[in-house]
């Protein structure tokens, strides 16, 4: 979240500064200049309202969060290479991995879903994805005993609909 986050004050600050200087160049009537710094000012909004689209997403997914962990590995059906990131955020409305935000439902029928929830004594594996792509987060949880397993797994039903199944307890 803190690189989305960085990303935006970046392009936030990028485009004050063509905009200031759209307007100097303007005001000293050098019209070509004034016009590309307008069209480079145009395109820094557009990438400024998309990183700001983002920490959205990401705030209402940290805000709403069923379970933090520190790290994941992921693989995807298409992919046989799996890789290692931190900062796992599971919440109602997606995953946060790291800066790459996965939304639950969003885009109607054909868009990502949350589709089995597995437990074990160290792992947690989601597996969630759309008609074309699915992807396996494992996330190595921590819980001790079945009571917490018992109120992540409550939690995971009331928060998302989807049931784990809880194997080797």
């Amino acid at each position: 979240m803190q690189a989305i986050r960085k990303r935006r004050i970046g392009y936030a600050l990028l485009f004050v500064i063509c905009s200031l200087a759209t307007g100097w160049f303007a005001v000293k009537l050098m019209v070509e200049a004034a016009i590309i710094f307008a069209v480079i000012s145009a395109v820094l909004l557009v990438f400024l309202i998309r990183e700001s689209y983002l920490l959205y997403h990401a705030n209402l997914i940290w805000n709403n969060c069923i379970l933090a962990v520190p790290s994941a590995i992921i693989s995807t059906s298409f992919s046989n290479e799996k890789r290692e990131v931190e900062e796992i955020i599971v919440s109602t409305f997606g995953i946060l991995i790291g800066n790459k935000i996965y939304k639950w439902g969003m885009n109607g029928i054909s868009g990502v879903r949350l589709k089995t929830i597995e437990i074990d004594r160290s792992w947690i594996f989601l597996n969630f994805g759309d008609d074309d792509e699915n992807m396996q987060v494992k996330l190595l949880h921590g819980l001790a005993d079945i009571e917490e397993v018992e109120e992540i797994k409550e939690k995971f039903w009331n928060e998302t609909g989807v049931k784990s199944v809880v194997m080797d307890w």
